[in-house]
């Protein structure tokens, strides 16, 4: 398998550390549920482990939970765990642990293979104290006078090989960094502590005074203890591209002394509907509403697959509906192919696969051998099922119309008969309301 390096700029050979894929992804910040389009790089970690496991490596995998809050331009008073702690008026730990428990329901309902580990930040700070201490030790970072400890950009000669972003080119009070001039010695250095302040939630006693770690150093931390020192695939979204993973790389390698990690690999933003997703623009999209309209989650998956992961892909709600009537086809199909639970091996689809996760290509090949003459359909969608995770086996389970749609769709099927396009209109609004999809052909409406 070969997979495009952020660092070098091209297609690296995915290699093992004695024999075990060890692979680290940054996980979510659990004060909200993650969108789909968070999602959509938790995908990403999934199918390098299932191609891994595919080509016979052993995957040891990590997923860290951030549940301290910390994120790019947060100060003390801002941070997203305890603001919404305080608008449920609840405990910030409770707030944790409810969104925690439903990403994980997210990532089985698109099919995820969990992590072999999801360590949590609250529970590893002695972990990032005794990494702290040791780049305080080897010259790394500083106490500033503000009681916060510092990570001494300038000290590391190999900055911004991930991004490109140089030092010398970052300017004074740039957005993505906590910051108080007046205790930093160099603009872009960054906090590993931060002094808690008048801050009296989620904060730890330290060697440097009370406090809470800084945004990057929970990833060092974690990464270099459960993967042993050493990293051969980091995942990740590319807006961690800097600042996070420049400075997680500047950590870790100077406490190790190399290179803790060997490929950088990162996906591409998510768009729907033409746009960013945010709270904002009001187009933020969770699994439960594709649910909600009675779109299988791995339609969702199916979608993000038809998609190169290091493209900006651009979702909709039609093509989450096509990608819904093309698993329920295919699960139709492949119950009529037989029963058998053998694979067989397509060397297009697995050339794909190890090409740089080229899925397109690979769901390209599937809709070829679906229409062929081939007598072996079932056991080449199931071999690549075991990367793609549709469930193609699964049998499609038919849904029954309610009495209530019944009644509309007879009602707008009149309405269209008399031309009262409007009347015709606002019952097809409320068909989907109730989770059906309408489409009008010359034939007349139908639906799923």
């Amino acid at each position: 398998m070969k997979i495009y390096d952020t660092k070098s700029r091209e297609l690296q050979q995915v290699g093992t550390t004695h024999g075990v894929l060890n692979m680290y992804c940054c996980g979510p910040t659990v004060y909200r549920d993650a969108h789909v389009g968070n999602l959509r790089t938790f995908l990403l970690s999934d199918l390098i482990a299932r191609i891994a496991t595919l080509e016979g490596m052993t995957v040891n995998a990590v997923e860290n939970i951030t549940d301290v809050g910390h994120m790019s331009e947060d100060f003390v008073e801002h941070d997203k765990m305890l603001q919404q702690a305080s608008l449920e008026k609840i405990d910030p730990f409770e707030i944790a642990r409810k969104y925690e428990e439903r990403f994980h329901a997210d990532l089985s309902r698109l099919n995820i293979i969990p992590a072999n580990h999801y360590p949590r930040a609250s529970e590893s700070i002695q972990l990032m104290q005794d990494l702290i201490q040791k780049l305080i030790d080897s010259g790394f970072a500083y106490v500033g006078d503000d009681g916060s400890v510092y990570f001494e950009a300038q000290k590391f000669l190999g900055y911004g090989a991930i991004s490109g972003n140089k030092l010398d080119s970052l300017k004074p009070g740039h957005r993505y960094e906590y910051h108080n001039d007046g205790a930093k010695r160099f603009h872009a250095d960054w906090a590993l502590w931060k002094s808690a302040g008048d801050r009296t939630e989620m904060v730890w006693e330290s060697p440097w005074g009370t406090g809470f770690p800084g945004w990057h150093i929970e990833c060092s931390a974690m990464s270099l203890d459960l993967l042993q020192g050493h990293v051969d695939v980091h995942v990740g979204g590319i807006d961690l591209r800097f600042p996070h993973h420049e400075n997680e790389r500047a950590q870790s390698n100077a406490v190790i002394g190399k290179e803790a990690v060997d490929l950088w690999v990162h996906g591409e933003h998510l768009l729907f509907e033409g746009r960013k997703m945010s709270k904002s623009s009001g187009n933020v999209v969770l699994v439960e509403d594709l649910i909600s309209r009675g779109i299988d989650p791995l339609a969702l998956r199916l979608c993000f697959l038809e998609n190169r992961y290091r493209s900006q892909m651009d979702l909709t709600w039609d093509s989450l509906q096509a990608a819904n009537e093309t698993l329920a086809r295919w699960r139709t199909k492949m119950s009529t192919w037989g029963s058998s639970p053998e694979i067989t091996v397509d060397t297009e689809i697995e050339a794909a696969f190890g090409n740089d996760l080229d899925t397109p290509k690979a769901i390209i090949r599937l809709r070829e051998i679906e229409k062929s003459a081939l007598d072996n359909k079932r056991e080449l969608f199931m071999y690549a099922d075991r990367v793609l995770g549709l469930d193609l086996d699964r049998p499609d389970v038919a849904r029954t119309l309610t009495d209530q749609m019944q009644k509309i769709l007879d009602e707008r099927t009149k309405a269209r008969s008399e031309k009262r396009w409007a009347d015709s209109d606002a019952l097809r609004v409320q068909l989907e309301d109730l989770g059906l999809h309408i489409k009008d052909t010359a034939e007349g409406q139908s639906w799923s």
